[in-house]
């Protein structure tokens, strides 16, 4: 039985070489079999796209490879894959190195993501403002009775998904304007292990992409995940219940929520292969769709707005 698994590695590794020397393409807009990298900031909307994708095409197949920005940004500049998810497009200079590889990458808007913050369920506090999570992140806020005085839950514990994921980067240059992190900051793997580490721990301050907080049960996406507190946030240090939102669509929509962030697809595909194909679909009405369900807001698709404010 050994013997016969290394005999199909072996035919299987003649057949990729085989393929990558003759430069022969093995794929079509609607079948093949590619890898693509994406942020694991977007994962469970990349993959219900993917799933969607290959339920009506089942002769494709896409792998992702979710990880950092960074890390996926890279995979493009490489040449390690031809479709990237991210939340920023490709710098100037990023742009020149891949065209000088006449590889010439594409970047469209494919949606408009929020960061959401989220406590422990004992966690009394449901309200921050931005100038008071810079204090945070940067040290100058260690325990949250300094952000409150009557909340008891102790040391503040911030937990990013990845240590670079897009959520990370935008925390520094967005909330902190570059000034540098301190305090008891720490990253897992991904924004699963946030929101499971922020259900065990009451001191503990998530800082996720808001499409992994929706209620699946909840076709309207009017409520969030039931384990966890998702916190309003406002622009301004004294947060109130009116100037205070949550990553709602309609807030999103309305940029009432003060922490979005754009959702990019980069294609370097030089031909129209099974990446082109993919990108046509999450671009297509039916992908955008995928998209306004999973509680972010597709570039395309209009958004219903009704009154979501509640009891904060």
């Amino acid at each position: 039985m050994k013997n016969f698994f290394y005999i199909t590695v072996c035919i299987v590794l003649l057949v990729s070489c085989k393929n990558k020397n003759t430069d022969t393409p093995t794929d079509t807009p609607t079948s093949g079999v590619i890898a693509i990298a994406s942020d694991g900031c977007f994962a469970p909307v990349v993959e219900e796209e993917i799933a969607v994708f290959e339920s009506i095409y089942k002769e494709a197949g896409i792998v992702p490879y979710f990880s950092g920005e960074t890390e996926t940004i890279n995979s493009l500049l490489h040449d390690s894959t031809r479709l990237a998810i991210t939340s920023r497009p490709l710098t100037k200079e990023e742009t020149e190195f891949m065209n000088s590889k006449k590889l010439f990458p594409k970047s469209m808007q494919i949606a408009t993501d929020a960061i959401a913050l989220i406590v422990n369920k004992e966690n009394t506090d449901s309200l921050i403002g931005i100038p008071v999570l810079k204090d945070i992140l940067t040290g100058k806020m260690k325990e949250w009775k300094d952000v409150n005085r009557d909340n008891k839950s102790g040391m503040i514990e911030v937990v990013f998904d990845n240590p670079n994921s897009g959520t990370v980067h935008y925390a520094i240059d967005s909330i902190c304007a570059g000034e540098a992190f301190a305090g008891n900051l720490h990253a897992m793997k991904d924004n699963r292990q946030v929101i499971e580490y922020v259900t065990r721990n009451r001191g503990a301050l998530g800082i996720i992409g808001a499409n992994w907080i929706s209620n699946p049960s909840d076709s309207t996406n009017m409520s969030f995940l039931e384990n966890i507190r998702v916190m309003a946030v406002s622009p301004y240090r004294n947060a109130t219940v009116t100037n205070s939102f949550k990553p709602y669509q309609a807030y999103i929509a309305l940029k009432s929520y003060p922490m979005t962030r754009p959702v990019f697809l980069i294609l370097s595909e030089p031909r129209m292969g099974l990446a082109s194909g993919f990108t046509t679909f999450i671009s297509s009405d039916r992908g955008q769709r995928i998209i306004l369900k999973s509680g972010i807001i597709p570039a395309t698709q209009p958004v219903r707005l009704v009154n979501v404010r509640d009891q904060l």
